[in-house]
């Protein structure tokens, strides 16, 4: 009978570590996805279309999958709405799951983060919410940004939920405290992190791995925050925001990508002219020290990857311009800086990057190259509306796209 207790207890460990999780950015929020066998070039009108839908409301949400479904963020009237789609188009449900941002850019941010039958968002006012998968029914849900004092910046909240073991993560800034952890089952709140200042920023965070030492990453709109996941203690901040170098905004930098990781180094980039810094790990943890600046690479909310070495995506002219950009990550040389359509979003799956340009909508599959910018194959998305800022997702051999209140899944597969 013992014997038998042990291996349950076994099993529902072994489950318990091996849950996957489908969220913004990949399994790692680096860009980076799993997956092998796809075409390594397209026709010209593009991969094959297997799937588009219309009425999901309007967002920049990333569309996920875990391959059983589809689910997609979209804004309709005042609220967020969560909706899955089966492969066949159908609506299986469509459910309201918070108040939406309904100032400057309002429309949804936030991408599903999916665990088994579990689904967390956060609202566009700061509800963190849980979903059953298949049903679509509420949880848990908590108002995070009005029960612990959150302070917006400029645009609300873009923020996507992060599952750290039996916990989920929200940064809700503000004057209270920086980062939260719930229990992901419940919504209990676990711990909180003390308060270092900044406004909530509009970035997503993530797990770092150092030595064996586990960081959550987390922002403010003014400070890089290494948190440790069990306690909430925070066991290095570096300032970012510089007054001086942003004057038009006292509390905090325009600040929306996730920091990139790599060794022993992070890069946080925020676009505007804003300067990009490399960070050193110190090995002891217990600081994070400036390596170089970087005045050229100043991503604004595209995401970047990085691939052997060196670092991949776009920079910021003006809001509306922007190009193309390789650097090498020890160094900080830039490699190259090439004009192609826009800036836009940029992932990696199979060898190959898949760029989704932010004005008109091109979508191309580059090589991986340091000494170019070299683009296999494109094609354009003209269904939807408004710019086109929802980063790319890959599953099974499938992009899924989206413009506006319009989802597309694309065949990739050799």
């Amino acid at each position: 009978m013992k014997k038998t207790g042990l291996i349950i207890l076994v099993l529902c460990i072994s489950m318990i570590v091996d849950a996957q999780v489908f969220q913004f950015r990949g399994p790692n929020r680096d860009g980076k996805f799993p997956e092998a066998g796809l075409l390594k070039d397209w026709p010209e009108a593009g991969p094959e279309l297997i799937l588009e839908v219309e009425g999901i409301g309007k967002g920049y949400s990333s569309v996920i999958s875990n391959g059983e479904y589809i689910y997609v963020t979209g804004m309709i009237d005042t609220l967020d709405y969560l909706t899955c789609i089966d492969f066949e188009g159908n609506t299986k449900w469509q459910v309201a799951y918070g108040e939406a941002w309904k100032k400057t850019f309002p429309d949804t941010r936030s991408t599903p983060t999916i665990e088994d039958d579990r689904i967390y968002l956060v609202s566009g006012i700061g509800e963190l919410v849980c979903l059953n998968a298949e049903t679509g029914a509420i949880n848990w849900k908590v108002n995070v940004d009005r029960d612990y004092h959150g302070e917006w910046h400029t645009w609300g909240v873009s923020e996507s939920a992060l599952i750290v073991d039996d916990k989920v993560i929200c940064t809700p800034g503000g004057t209270e405290t920086s980062v939260v952890a719930f229990d992901k089952m419940t919504g209990r709140e676990l711990w909180k992190s003390p308060c270092i200042e900044g406004q909530r920023s509009y970035v997503s965070p993530t797990l770092y791995d150092y030595n064996g030492q586990r960081f959550i990453l987390a922002v403010t709109a003014s400070h890089l925050l290494a948190v440790n996941p069990e306690t909430g203690k925070i066991q290095m901040t570096y300032q970012y925001f510089q007054p001086d170098l942003w004057p038009h905004q006292p509390k905090g930098v325009i600040w929306t990508n996730t920091p990139l990781c790599h060794n022993d180094e992070i890069f946080i980039s925020m676009g505007y002219n804003y300067p990009a810094k490399m960070l050193k790990v110190a090995a002891d943890a217990s600081q994070l020290e400036e390596v170089y600046t970087d005045t050229i690479f100043d991503n604004h909310h595209h995401g970047m990857i990085e691939l052997d070495g060196f670092i991949y995506g776009s920079n910021w002219q003006n809001n509306r311009k922007g190009k193309w950009v390789c650097k090498n990550w020890d160094s900080g040389e830039i490699k190259y800086e090439t004009e192609w359509n826009n800036k836009g979003a940029i992932v990696y799956a199979d060898g190959l990057f898949y760029i989704y340009e932010e004005q008109r909508g091109n979508v191309a599959l580059v090589e991986p190259n340091p000494d170019e910018f070299k683009v296999i194959s494109s094609f354009r998305i003209t269904k939807g509306a408004g710019p086109h800022w929802a980063h790319p997702y890959l599953f099974d051999g499938k992009l899924f796209l989206r413009h506006g209140d319009v989802l597309m899944v694309y065949n990739l597969k050799a």
